[in-house]
Parts: C-alpha cells; sequence; structure tokens
C-alpha cells in the first residue's frame, strides 16, 4: 500500500525542548474546530492512534510531517494564512516556509533490508525497561531492542491502515549513549541508533511513545 507524506520545512530555528510549543502554536493559528488530528485528542481524553500531522525539528528547523490523512487536513493551517506564531511566552514570530515535499511510500515487507537512522526514541515502558535492565548481555539487550522496534514499526503499519504480508525484521546495527529525555514532564531513556529492516516506511515519520513531537524519527539511508 502507498502511504502519502508531505514535509513542511521552515526557515526558523527550533529548539528541541520548543517542540511542544510549536505544535501548540500550530493549533491556535488554525483556530476554532481544529481537527483532531492536530493534536490526537478527543475531548479531555487522548486519542490512541497513530498521529497523522506530526511536530518535528529538522536540521534544527522547525517542521510538520504530514501522513495519510493528514496531508489533506493540513490544508486547514495554510487556509488560516496565519503564520505569526508564538511559542510559549515568546513573542510572535512570522513563520516562513522553506520547503514542501511531497513523498509516496510503497510500504511492505520485501526481499531487501534497509538502513534506517532512528533519533531520539524511547523504547520503554516501566515493564520492558525493568526486562531490558535486567539482561546482563550487550546480545540479548539488543534483541529485545530489536522486538520492541518491529512492535512500534507493527503499530505504526496499523495506525497507517496498512496490512502487512509477511514478516518485519530488524537488526539493531549500533545505538549510542542512552540518554534521559523528558516526555510530558516523565523522564525517559532516549536513543539514538541505526537500524536494517526489510520494511519500506517513510523517512521523517515517528515510532513508538511520543511519534508526534519528535521522538522516534527514522529516516531512510538511499546511499548504495
Amino acid at each position: 500500500m502507498y502511504v502519502n507524506t508531505l514535509i513542511i520545512k521552515f526557515k526558523n530555528h527550533l529548539a528541541y525542548r520548543d517542540i511542544p510549543l510549536f505544535r501548540g502554536a500550530i493549533i491556535h493559528a488554525v483556530g476554532d474546530g481544529c481537527n483532531v488530528l492536530f493534536h490526537n485528542h478527543e475531548g479531555e481524553s487522548f486519542r490512541y492512534r497513530y498521529p497523522m500531522i506530526q511536530y518535528k525539528r529538522i536540521g534544527g528547523q522547525a517542521a510538520i510531517v504530514c501522513v495519510g490523512q493528514g496531508v489533506e487536513e493540513i490544508g486547514a493551517f495554510f487556509a488560516n494564512r496565519n503564520f505569526m506564531l508564538s511559542l510559549g511566552d515568546q513573542p510572535a514570530a512570522q513563520y516562513d516556509i522553506e520547503s514542501i515535499v511531497p513523498h509516496r511510500t510503497l510500504v511492505q515487507v520485501w526481499d531487501a533490508d534497509f538502513h534506517y537512522y532512528l533519533h531520539d526514541w524511547l523504547p520503554f515502558n516501566p515493564d520492558n525497561y525493568q526486562k531490558y535492565m535486567s539482561l546482563e548481555g550487550v546480545v540479548e539487550r539488543t534483541q529485545l531492542l530489536e522486538q520492541i522496534l518491529i512492535g512500534n514499526m507493527l503499530s505504526a503499519c496499523k495506525g497507517l491502515g496498512v496490512t502487512i504480508e509477511g514478516e518485519i525484521k530488524s537488526k539493531v546495527l549500533h545505538v549510542d549513549e542512552p540518554r534521559v529525555t523528558r516526555f510530558k514532564g516523565i523522564p525517559y531513556m532516549s536513543l539514538d541508533g541505526e537500524f536494517k529492516s526489510n520494511i519500506t516506511l517513510p523517512s521523517y515519520i515517528g515510532l513508538g511513545k511520543g511519534s508526534s513531537m519528535g521522538h522516534g524519527v527514522i529516516v531512510m539511508n538511499n546511499k548504495k
């Protein structure tokens, strides 16, 4: 199945810690009647579905990645024509668009492997974190990360309405030293790394926890 994405990159610098504020500013700019895809909430409750509009920092600059239905809904932001955004208590500033790049990706399992970079991935919940810490060997820890990664990819495919025929495989090639990052005020172990998988997924989408706000960003390495 083909999945459409639209990567909107602004000229404005965005600090990593300000991604949630950038998200809030976009939602405010769209205004009343903002579609649920912009904020992924239904009333007071969180919408537990894959986010179709994701807020990112790409190359140090503010960006929005729209996926599937989100490509159509982002028109509400452009229709508003209000590119004066205020991030939290910061003064309002004009946000100028640097590029708008559409992509169409065939999401499926292949007989070949594809190389991905993975940024700021939050793989752990309390249960699998305890399991990870209890493992002493590098091989065992790597295998657990690969299982979690496959689960994240399956969840993304399900959210995108893609039925996967065949088995998704993954192989973690490298993981940087973990660091602690905060998501919704809670500290999590964050990982950067590289992996191979036999599935093609759109670059710049997020996997796992916090995928709507810059976590778990994947980029396919197209170099042969």
